[in-house]
């Protein structure tokens, strides 16, 4: 790889810059945290205090002057990600935006054709195409052990029923543009599916609430189906109710085996417990967690445990990112990609709301 440091620049200092992608950024010598964007540092919650020697702004359009600053990275709403961008893109910057991309199609189109226009990388974080029971899924599917897939599920479901409590800093349980478990969850699921299949031919949403009480009207759960014409039926899911001592994550059943697995990714629950990326530990799940592989053999199904692979990690998106940067490769996720996903999304919610599968 190239030599060159890139210059990063964080827009946001809570929950997603610091454990999504501050850990991730400095685990890649070819970049380098150079700036945040916090508004409000406090005593506790400063991030010049957690990284000294950073440049701390309180305004975007502040640090987008800054001709130190290569790589921008929104990590904020994503009823702001579509400005935030533009105004990036538009001081000539390459761009990291946070999942979901932006609220409307149109939006990410225009951003798109900004960042041609300006000569510059739009990536979106769509980190979850390095979570190893993904990985683990992908390899199996690539593998032809399953034969033809037939079906391909892919869940994220928890139990919580009850209405969450109103916090107004929390855009994940509140009505606003890029909103909903669809856009949340859902553009990690559905990039997952495009990612390994490719686009689908026609598309059926069914998107709601399943709490019995949802005062904010905030749309919690979702079933997506992507239907392929010579490929498998792909079922997205996220619920709220869903009392299980093991979550489902993947079921996928082809013509020669079927692979199933249950529970998420550890690397989230890693983070938030203090473990760091490069840790030895960081992102290997432990064995009890394996999924099964069960496969026809002299005409009856045996079941085996399929070891979870060993994952590159999360710090494989901001590898790509920087060999990307220095001209060596393809982004980890492009703004094009992620349009797309925005699209069959727009397309999940029409279906759901006219009750009707629609073409792509």
């Amino acid at each position: 790889m190239a030599s060159k440091t890139f210059n990063v620049g964080v827009v946001g200092y809570g929950f997603s810059a610091k454990t999504f992608h501050i850990p991730f950024v400095s685990d890649v010598p070819q970049l380098k945290l150079y700036a945040v964007v916090q508004r409000t540092p406090k005593p506790d919650d400063d991030a010049e205090k957690d990284h000294p020697g950073i440049k701390s702004y309180r305004t975007a359009e502040d640090m987008v002057k800054d001709d130190g600053v290569d790589v921008v990275i929104v990590t904020t709403a994503p009823d702001s990600h579509y400005q935030l961008t533009k105004l990036a893109l538009e001081h000539g910057k390459h761009v990291v935006c946070e999942k979901p991309f932006t609220p409307t199609t149109q939006e990410a189109d225009e951003l798109v054709a900004l960042a041609e226009k300006q000569n510059k990388l739009l990536a979106v974080y769509q980190n979850r195409r390095w979570d190893a029971d993904y990985v683990t899924a992908s390899k199996l599917v690539k593998s032809g052990v399953l034969g033809r897939v037939a079906e391909f599920e892919t869940h994220f479901d928890r139990h919580r029923p009850e209405e969450p409590a109103a916090d107004v800093s929390k855009w994940k349980n509140k009505v606003v543009p890029g909103g909903s478990a669809i856009y949340d969850l859902g553009s990690h699921l559905l990039d997952q599916a495009v990612h390994l299949f490719g686009l689908p031919n026609r598309v059926t949403g069914f998107i709601g609430s399943q709490r019995a009480v949802n005062t904010s009207g905030y749309e919690d759960s979702f079933t997506v189906l992507f239907h392929y014409n010579n490929g498998p039926l792909v079922t997205a899911k996220a619920a709220v109710v869903s009392p299980e001592e093991e979550q489902l994550r993947f079921w996928v059943r082809g013509e020669k085996g079927s692979f199933k697995k249950f529970h998420l990714d550890v690397q989230e629950e890693q983070l938030k417990s203090g473990i760091k990326p490069g840790d030895s530990v960081y992102g290997r799940e432990p064995s009890e967690r394996y999924g099964t592989l069960t496969t026809i053999q002299n005409g009856k199904p045996v079941r085996e445990v399929a070891p979870t692979v060993e994952p590159p990690t999360w710090s494989e998106y901001y590898r790509k990112l920087a060999r990307a940067l220095a001209g060596e490769g393809d982004l980890p996720a492009s703004g094009a990609e992620a349009r797309d996903v925005i699209r069959l999304i727009e397309l999940a919610k029409e279906s759901s709301r006219l009750g009707k599968t629609l073409d792509v």
